[in-house]
Formats: structure tokens, sequence, C-alpha cells
């Protein structure tokens, strides 16, 4: 069809790509916590979300599915529970320095994600949600590169921490 819109196209496709970045963030996040003392709870928190997003840049109208919307958002509103728990009851002064200030971090990026996510099956994905969408995809990356050349910075984690990278 000549002269038609290609920007839909373009934004569905970005929106796919991004979801899979994510999917594969939090694949990669899911394995780092092998060596964690608390490995199971951490490897279930962000392997659910790699798989919800996985199969959603494969197919952007399972968002539709009632199994994928009650899976996402019981999940998210878990995470937004667990990051509030760890806001509230402890003293993170650095989401870099303190393994409670990462995992805070992790919850809220997966929180975060879950609501992008919501509803963007039924409509077209607009150009904040997609700006947001690229934004966060790359951001975990960015600070994952950030940690693993200023090496520096992980002198005060634990050890189970510092062979993540």
């Amino acid at each position: 069809m000549e002269g038609a819109d290609p920007t839909p196209q373009y934004q569905g496709a970005l929106w796919r790509l991004c979801n899979a970045t994510m999917a594969a963030f939090f694949t990669l996040a899911a394995y780092v916590q092998i060596n964690d003392p608390d490995a199971e709870i951490w490897i279930v928190i962000y392997v659910i979300p790699a798989a919800l997003l996985f199969l959603l840049s494969l197919n952007p109208d399972i968002t539709g599915h009632p199994i994928w919307r009650t899976l996402a958002g019981l999940h998210g509103a878990l995470c937004v529970i667990g990051a509030s728990y760890l806001l509230l009851s402890g003293n993170i002064r650095n989401i870099l320095h303190q393994e409670e200030g990462r995992e805070l971090s992790g919850l809220l990026i997966i929180a975060l994600w879950m609501i992008l996510c919501k509803d963007s099956g039924r409509a077209a994905v607009g150009g904040v949600r997609l700006f947001v969408a690229v934004s966060v995809s790359v951001f975990p990356f960015l600070v994952w590169i950030y940690i693993y050349v200023d090496k520096e910075i992980r002198t005060s984690w634990p050890q189970h921490c510092k062979t993540v990278i």
C-alpha cells in the first residue's frame, strides 16, 4: 500500500527487540545468581520475567492471554512488595556497592518492565512507552559494563558477588 505510514511496523519491531533484550538481560541476571547464598530465590525471580518477555518478543499479542497477564501481574506485584521491604527494612545507601541495593534495583527493573508490558498487546505501543522501553532495556547493560570496567567498585562486595562478571 503506497503512502502508508511505516511507523507502527517500526515501533512494533523495536518493541519486540526491547523485550528480547530484556529477556536476555533477565536470563543473564538469573545465571549470575548461581553462586549466591539464596540463589534459588533469585534465579526464579529473574527466570519468570525472562520467560514472559521471551514469549512477548515472539508474539506481542500474548499480553492478552489470561495466564500471561496473571503471571506478569502477580510477579510484578511481588517484586514491588519485595522492593518495598528492602527499602523499608534496610539502610541502602549505594545501589551498586550494597548487595541489597543491587537486589532492589533488579526488583524495580522487573516491576517497571511488567508495568510497561501491561496492555501492550491491546493497543499500539506509543512513543513514550517505546522511549522508556529503549532507555530501560539499554540501562542495565550499561551499568554492567561500567561495573566490569571499574574493578574498584567491586572491592567492597562479598566474595560471591565478585565472581558474577
